[in-house]
């Protein structure tokens, strides 16, 4: 492993940001710390960058361990969410901060600096002030910077926060290939799901200072080890009696059990659609929602509103209209387990009119 955290703790007085927290991380990987504001994403990046001292648990570069290195021993490239350009340097200048400070030669500052105005698309900007750039410009120079010095390891808190949708977008993508170019590991902060999910190659969910999962952003989204995962990750209904689901009548053997229906999870439309009618429930569509390649769609069951999509090449539903419901699995856990379930009626071929 290239990075390895081992037990690390954190308190702030009597606040344990940090619980316990261990993982690796491959070398030239993309790894995102996803989980909501407060959960101690930044503390764990900051004790990384040798920002914080973790009260106790150990950080591991390549092989060494560095809790007692400064920050300037660590080989650590670092972006900041609000960018924290010098306003005074010109987009030269600031990428050339790092190599000044180590003392390189002018020569090798030079190539290095003009390298990296190549690799971000900032051609033709190396004599601009900060003030002189658009937000995903001031970006890219905090980019370079921070690889200019040619770090081992790149932490990112936050980078596209302060950025509008549309650039945040475009960053995504660029950052992504840069990460592939450069072939630094690289770690970044967000409490962005779809960012985490769309450029990352793996994500580790931070809740209440502790390590919930780490894994692919598909193993996360599909096989959820904890009931905070599955409710963060994607779109989900929660119901607290799962057996009142059809086809999950025996849900959790007797014990309170409790389940989350994504919206993948759920099968709408006239019954004869259905060639499992056994295992449907009627419902009653609430709302569409036009998603240019299908519908999101809101059913009523039993009490519960789901959601769910359907294909535009199939016959348009309409508020108020009465469908046939299938929830062909579920997500499931009680105090004991978690646990993917299917619905037990479905293999039945019997039909059933509602």
């Amino acid at each position: 492993m290239h990075v390895e955290v081992r037990g690390l703790n954190k308190h702030f007085g009597d606040f344990h940001a940090v619980k316990d927290v261990s993982f690796g991380i491959t070398k030239g990987h993309l790894i995102g710390l996803l989980g909501p504001s407060g959960g101690g994403k930044t503390s764990i990046l900051r004790m990384l960058a040798g920002l914080e001292n973790p009260d106790s648990g150990e950080i591991v570069f390549h092989g060494k361990t560095v809790n007692q290195l400064p920050p300037q021993e660590r080989e650590i490239g670092f972006v900041f969410q609000n960018y924290a350009l010098f306003k005074h340097m010109t987009v030269y200048e600031n990428i050339a901060f790092g190599l000044k400070v180590k003392k390189a030669n002018k020569q090798h500052i030079k190539d290095r600096v003009m390298e990296l105005v190549e690799l971000t698309g900032l051609k033709g900007f190396e004599k601009r002030y900060p003030h002189q750039l658009s937000g995903g410009q001031r970006q890219r120079v905090a980019f370079a910077r921070a690889l200019a010095p040619e770090p081992q390891l790149l932490l990112l808190d936050e980078p596209f926060a302060a950025i509008d949708a549309k650039i945040r977008q475009e960053l995504r993508s660029w950052l992504r290939d840069l990460i592939e170019r450069v072939g630094i590991t690289s770690i970044f902060v967000t409490h962005d799901q779809d960012e985490a999910i769309e450029v990352a190659d793996e994500i580790m969910i931070i809740n209440q200072g502790r390590l919930e999962q780490k894994g692919t952003p598909w193993d996360i989204y599909k096989a959820p080890k904890t009931p905070f995962v599955a409710t963060f990750i994607g779109e989900s209904t929660l119901i607290e009696n799962a057996s009142e689901l059809k086809g999950f009548a025996n849900a959790g053997g007797g014990k309170p059990t409790k389940a989350l229906i994504r919206p993948e999870y759920i099968e709408v439309g006239h019954l004869h659609e259905f060639k499992m009618a056994s295992a449907t429930v009627q419902g009653v569509v609430k709302h569409l929602h036009f998603r240019g390649s299908e519908w999101l769609i809101e059913v009523e069951v039993g009490g519960h509103k789901l959601s769910t999509y359907r294909s535009l090449e199939k016959e348009t539903l309409q508020p108020g209209q009465e469908i046939a419901v299938l929830v062909h699995r579920a997500y499931l856990f009680n105090d004991e387990r978690s646990w993917i379930q299917e619905n037990g009626l479905k293999e039945d071929p019997m039909p059933v009119f509602i």
